[in-house]
């Protein structure tokens, strides 16, 4: 049998819906996880403090670099596997429990395309530029 290359070829639409299921994958493994160290507190603060991390975007009142790195500490998942892993080692759910929300929220953010930021500008990511939405729409 002969197998011609171009049909190994994995289209650029292909590989985005791929990594967007990984992506949703992560969320939900991290908040399945994040089920078992809810510190007592409500679901609907929860899904308050799931936003929380974007706290990060106010690094934009100094300024852009600024910007960049607060974000890029708040959505990094290398930074959110050290707090839960610290967490874990230490017997700290709080600190487990931030650093599945943290983890959580980054793989969210992927989903809908929102990657680290580059110091040129927002819309700037390592996952390529960000598209402008028409009206309305969801970036799924």
């Amino acid at each position: 049998m002969h197998f011609r290359a171009a049909s190994f070829v994995i289209k650029l639409e292909t590989m985005k819906t791929i990594l967007k299921t990984e992506e949703a994958a992560m969320t939900l493994a991290a908040i399945y996880l994040l089920s078992y160290y809810t510190l007592g507190l409500p679901v609907w603060l929860w899904c308050i403090l799931f936003f929380l991390p974007d706290i990060g975007m106010l690094g934009y009142a100094l300024n852009i670099r600024c910007d960049a790195f607060l974000y890029n500490l708040f959505h990094h998942k290398g930074v959110a596997i050290a707090i839960a892993g610290t967490g874990y080692l230490m017997s700290n759910e709080v600190l487990i429990a931030v650093g599945l929300l943290l983890f959580a929220h980054a793989s969210f953010d992927r989903i809908l395309g929102y990657g680290l930021k580059y110091e040129t500008g927002f819309k700037d990511t390592h996952l390529g530029a960000l598209q402008k939405q028409p009206k309305g729409a969801i970036a799924l």
